[in-house]
Order: structure tokens, then C-alpha cells, then sequence
């Protein structure tokens, strides 16, 4: 390994790299020793660098004030990035702080997240819904069995964009009520003739708060599994 000595210091070849950006992979990937130090570190390294440059510089052809400029807002421009990297570190634990709390406050409340089930329990169904890019004016939903029979259609007419919370009485087309289970829904919905890409949505308790390892929550739902909190649609 190369080294440049001044007066003031000893530089590797692979800091030059760094200040210069012309190292390789390492530099790019910010695993190597230079690009693992500190922001405060390289700020230093890189005035100790400015002051052997100009120690060492040759009498006859001295460095101009353009370069010296330019080697200064290099430094200005290291310090702003530490500051700033600093700042948004400071403002994401604080978003994932109130993420939480909010998280928190849905435990034991039911949920809309994406979904294509609903489920019966002494001849109630729960509530269900569906998610709308755009309006639609026709908008049915078919309630499958798990033997793959469509015992319930229900035609819910016009709907607008957004989340739609959707409601079934439990019983099939002869208004004869359905086995307890968990039964399938599918949702189609038109504007004009054209699909406009509904998302069913089905209904969860949650049971507690997951924080992940970046701190921003999820939503255990017990057997539904965990979501992440954009992932509620409703809350009922």
C-alpha cells in the first residue's frame, strides 16, 4: 500500500481514494477503513491532507486558490452530510415512536387488511370488505364454500374509490344460513365495462404490536399473521 507523508500526517492510498472518488468497490460500498470511519474522522483526515498538500507543495508552482476553495467545500460538504444523516436518524426514531403508540392503541380492535376470507361462527359472518382504486358502478361479490361452491351472490351496485366495509347475513341464495367455516370471497368491479382491479379486504383482531428490527411496528393478528400498519385498510 501506497502512502503520502506530510509534515502533518500519513494517508493511505485508499483514503486518496475516497476523498478523490476513485477507489473501487469497497469505497462504492462504504466498507473499506476510510469510508468506515466516522464523517467527523474523515473531516479530519481530509484538513491533515489540505495542510501536507500545502506544506509539500512545490515553490515553483503553488496550489491555487481555486483548489484550496474547492478542497474547503469538500469539507463543508462532508460536515452538512454527517449533520443531515444525523437529523434524519433523529426524525425516523421519532416517526417509529409514534407509529408505536398509534399501533398500540389497536389492540383487541378489528381491522380490514387484504384478504379473501370471511368466516361463520354460530350463523354470523363477519364483516368484510373491499378495496377501490377507482369508483366502480357495478360491483358483486361471490361468498365460495370450501368445497368450492358459490352459495352467496351479493350484489352491491355502485361503489366509490377507497375502502369499502361489506356485510353477509350468513345465509346461501335460498336464504338458507350456511355452515360455520371460513369461506372465500371474490369481488368483481366495473366502470364502464372495464375491471378496475378490487382488492378484497377481510376482518382480524389484532392480538399485539411487533416492533421489527428497523423500530417501525407490525400488527400481529393471531392466525391471520403479521402486517405491517399500512397494511390496515379499516378499523372496525
Amino acid at each position: 500500500m501506497t502512502t503520502i507523508t506530510g509534515s502533518n500526517g500519513q494517508f493511505s492510498s485508499s483514503f486518496l481514494d475516497a476523498v478523490n472518488g476513485t477507489g473501487g468497490s469497497s469505497g462504492a460500498s462504504g466498507s473499506s477503513s476510510a469510508s468506515g470511519s466516522s464523517a467527523t474522522s474523515l473531516q479530519n483526515n481530509f484538513l491533515q491532507l489540505l495542510v501536507a498538500q500545502m506544506n509539500n507543495q512545490d515553490p515553483l508552482n503553488p496550489m491555487d486558490n481555486s483548489q484550496v476553495t474547492s478542497q474547503l467545500a469538500q469539507i463543508s460538504t462532508v460536515s452538512g452530510l454527517n449533520q443531515l444523516n444525523t437529523t434524519l436518524s433523529s426524525i425516523t426514531g421519532q416517526i417509529n415512536s409514534s407509529q408505536n403508540l398509534q399501533a398500540a392503541g389497536l389492540v383487541g380492535k378489528g381491522v380490514l387488511v387484504p384478504g379473501s376470507t370471511v368466516g361463520v361462527s354460530g350463523g354470523q359472518a363477519t364483516p368484510f370488505g373491499v378495496q377501490l382504486p377507482a369508483a366502480a358502478d357495478t360491483v358483486t361479490v361471490d361468498i365460495v364454500s370450501p368445497s368450492g361452491a358459490t352459495v352467496r351472490t351479493l350484489h352491491e351496485g355502485a361503489l366509490a374509490a377507497g375502502p369499502q366495509v361489506l356485510t353477509w347475513d350468513g345465509k346461501d341464495n335460498n336464504g338458507v344460513t350456511v355452515a360455520d367455516g371460513s369461506y372465500t370471497v371474490k369481488v368483481t368491479a366495473t366502470a364502464n365495462g372495464q375491471n378496475v382491479g378490487p382488492t378484497a379486504l377481510n376482518y382480524q383482531v389484532v392480538s399485539s404490536v411487533v416492533t421489527g428490527a428497523n423500530g417501525a411496528p407490525s400488527l400481529n393478528l393471531g392466525t391471520g399473521g403479521v402486517v405491517s400498519l399500512s397494511s390496515v385498510q379499516e378499523i372496525l
